[in-house]
């Protein structure tokens, strides 16, 4: 089994590491998931310590130490109950801001309780719950974000008929003034209703949002075992997107975020003259798929065991089918998408990324158009 690229990994010793916050749900908490929470980052945006130390507290209590369970999920619903009563009692009386930061704080706790993957109905109802209080958070903004429910035009048989978007819109749109568009790619946990920030972001510079999952993820069509899918998957977004009048479909730039960055740099390739340029953020497009590299990558920095949510996602049996079959069925090299032209595409990554290698920044520098990195 090869265990590197030429040897030995850009991350070094870390490669063979198993991070300390793997031992139980306690040391999560207070070695790695305590302090971004007491500052509102990612994972925790949107919510609050408040909210999320008593439920720690009680998975420690009860040595709930499985991210995949059940049990693990149903910690947070007694705390997302009594905050929803909260809520509808502010919305009751008119205070829309109160009831909407309350809305944001639900969000955000289902979001860590269906991490890391849904993968059972429990984990379903936690993201249906956090859908539902997000775009109830956002419904009083001037530009709120709402869902759209386009048709897959190009599915197969193996896809989804329709397409659940979010999109948000700036006021100023019209069909004579389109607005110029981002199209967020989202990752393996991190779905629609998880970018607050990154919408304002792009509002404040006059952008339009259209958010969109993954193959294999949240409430995707695609089918996950076919790496052609996301291929149709935005066929169907841009034609729907042309046909909506307000978005600028010669200004689109694609950006993907963690796993979502495998498909930035793959519709970098397939959809080339669709996009202005695309962002690739944290892209695992061979080497990820390397079986050295995944038979280590759970002892790395994600918070659980990561192997049996990219087995799911990517539509395998087992994790061992992922191991043995990934690389040559997804890998951007091995299938030959990395040989077209690309749009202007801009590589994101780190050298002590234990989930997304440094390599496969490096690797597609050596394939079709020239890339720009950071």
């Amino acid at each position: 089994m090869k265990q590197a690229p030429q040897g030995e990994w850009v991350l070094g010793s870390s490669f063979n590491e198993t991070y300390k916050h793997h031992d139980s749900i306690k040391d999560l908490w207070e070695t790695k998931w305590r302090f971004p929470c007491s500052i509102g980052v990612y994972p925790f945006h949107d919510g609050k310590l408040e909210d999320f130390e008593p439920v720690f507290n009680r998975l420690i209590k009860h040595n709930i130490n499985d991210g995949y369970s059940d049990a693990y999920t149903e910690a947070f619903f007694p705390t997302c109950d009594a905050l929803t009563e909260k809520a509808k009692a502010a919305s009751a009386s008119k205070n829309h801001a109160e009831a909407s930061s309350l809305y944001f704080r639900i969000a955000a706790l289902y979001r860590i309780s269906r991490f890391p993957f849904i993968n059972s109905p429990i984990k379903r109802q936690a993201f249906d719950a956090q859908k539902s209080a997000y775009l109830t958070a956002t419904s009083h903004w001037i530009d709120p974000v709402v869902e759209e429910v386009i048709p897959h035009t190009f599915a197969t048989d193996e896809d989804g008929k329709i397409i659940p978007l979010y999109v948000r819109i700036p006021v100023t749109a019209t069909s004579k003034n389109p607005a110029p568009t981002i199209l967020l790619i989202t990752g393996l946990d991190g779905y629609r209703p998880d970018n607050t920030q990154r919408t304002q972001e792009f509002l404040a510079r006059g952008w339009a949002t259209v958010i969109a999952e993954i193959p294999g993820t949240a409430d995707c069509p695609a089918d996950p075992k076919d790496p052609k899918s996301p291929d149709r998957l935005w066929d169907s977004i841009f034609k729907w997107m042309a046909e909506k009048g307000v978005f600028d479909m010669k200004n689109v730039v694609a950006w993907g975020l963690s796993c979502g960055g495998y498909y930035a740099a793959r519709i970098a390739h397939t959809h080339a003259k669709r996009l202005r340029g695309s962002v690739a953020q944290g892209a695992g497009v061979h080497h990820f798929f390397d079986e050295g590299w995944l038979r280590k990558v759970d002892g790395h920095e994600y918070p659980f065991d990561l192997t049996p949510a990219l087995a799911q996602k990517f539509g395998y049996d087992s994790v061992e089918d992922l191991y043995k079959k990934a690389q040559n069925d997804f890998s951007l090299v091995s299938t030959g998408i990395v040989e077209k032209p690309s749009t202007r595409l801009l590589l994101v990554n780190g050298t002590k990324d234990g989930l997304m290698p440094l390599e496969d920044s490096l690797i597609l520098m050596n394939y079709g158009s020239p890339k720009e990195a950071r």
